[in-house]
């Protein structure tokens, strides 16, 4: 009981200080000097409430300048691994690009001394002119995606790629001894060449085209199930054709 008078007690002293403060307070801005004050205190409070709301809307912009920047950076390690697994992935059957210049010290020319150019030497024109022999184009990404799964299975852009690269390789090989005069072919690229002029077929009349014997004659590829597989997928992208006959299947670049 008297610890309950006690609090109720010290409650109302409280609000008797509070009332006194409350009151003094009031008297304060009735005198003309510490109304002045006053004012000028209220002034500074709106100023210092102003600060801190710009202060707020600082402290959330750079809160969602951080949020960016975190996304930003989690998508550049992403580009960093993608392109590291490119580099170390690069398809074998790409060309090799090499770029040579010749740069010349400026220093060690005279600057008095006017720069002479050199005019390249006029090139020596063939005798006679080189045919191209047509080559199969490489699989694209985009191709090798639209390929069906059944179709390609667990074969791989650089698999089918490399076995284009092959094929190529045998249709040169071949069109070469086609091209070259009969006066200078050794006694197998004769006998050779007789055997292309044997299989060719009013169909395959102008365009390029190469037997299995081709493949076995003029590169390491096994001519077995998945090499027909790969085959029937360069069918499929429209790389090649097939006209049977004789006996024979020729694969015709398209």
């Amino acid at each position: 009981m008297a610890s309950d008078l006690e609090q109720l007690c010290s409650h109302i002293n409280e609000k008797i200080g509070n009332i006194k403060k409350t009151l003094s307070l009031r008297n304060c801005g009735k005198e003309p000097t510490l109304k002045t004050i006053l004012n000028k205190i209220g002034d500074e409070i709106i100023v210092v409430n102003e600060l801190l709301n710009k202060l707020e809307l600082e402290i959330q912009y750079q809160e969602q300048t951080n949020i960016s920047l975190k996304e930003l950076f989690e998508s550049l390690e992403e580009d960093c691994k993608d392109v590291e697994h490119l580099k170390e992935n690069i398809p074998p059957h790409l060309p090799q690009v090499t770029v040579t210049q010749n740069f010349v010290n400026r220093s060690d020319l005279d600057p008095e001394e006017p720069v002479k150019v050199e005019e390249p030497a006029p090139t020596k024109k063939p005798l006679k002119e080189q045919r191209s022999i047509k080559e199969m184009p490489f699989i694209t990404s985009d191709e090798f995606n639209g390929i069906p799964a059944y179709m390609k299975s667990r074969l791989t852009y650089c698999h089918i790629n490399d076995v284009i690269k092959e094929i190529n390789k045998a249709v040169v090989s071949k069109y070469k001894i086609l091209h070259q005069p009969k006066k200078s072919m050794s006694s197998v690229a004769r006998n050779l060449y007789h055997r292309f002029i044997d299989e060719e077929t009013k169909e395959t009349k102008g365009h390029y085209f190469v037997v299995e014997a081709d493949i076995k004659e003029f590169t390491a590829l096994k001519v077995d199930k998945r090499f027909h597989v790969i085959l029937n997928i360069l069918r499929h992208c429209r790389r090649l054709s097939e006209v049977r006959g004789k006996g024979l299947t020729r694969y015709v670049i398209t």
